[in-house]
């Protein structure tokens, strides 16, 4: 399954009374909420294997000032998919109040 499926979006036509934002933005969405599952899973799995090669380089650290380093690589890690993870869960559950919203203060155009 692909990552982006452009060809899956519905289009829609536009008339003199349509929304162009909802008629825009329409594909957009459905493409950010279509990749932010396999992303999210890619962030885990990337994240998960980084902390395990950093876990070895602190089992095979011979000094303490290498174990150290190697601790703070680890502190730094977690922090930073920490972050990106609560970013896409963020993008996901703040999408739809979003685009009510952006609709709410979008008023149809009228010829």
């Amino acid at each position: 399954m692909p990552l982006f499926l452009l060809t899956s979006t519905t289009t829609t036509t536009t008339s003199s009374s349509s929304n162009t934002f909802s008629t825009i933005l329409g594909p957009i969405i459905t493409l950010i909420n279509t990749a932010v599952a396999p992303i999210l899973t890619l962030v885990v799995a990337i994240g998960a294997i980084y902390c395990i090669f950093i876990g070895v380089k602190i089992a095979k650290a011979e000094e303490q000032q290498d174990r150290e380093k190697a601790k703070q690589q680890l502190k730094n890690a977690i922090i930073g998919f920490l972050l990106i993870f609560v970013l896409i869960v963020a993008l996901r559950l703040g999408l739809s109040p979003l685009q009510s919203w952006m609709n709410q203060f979008t008023a149809p155009t009228v010829s």
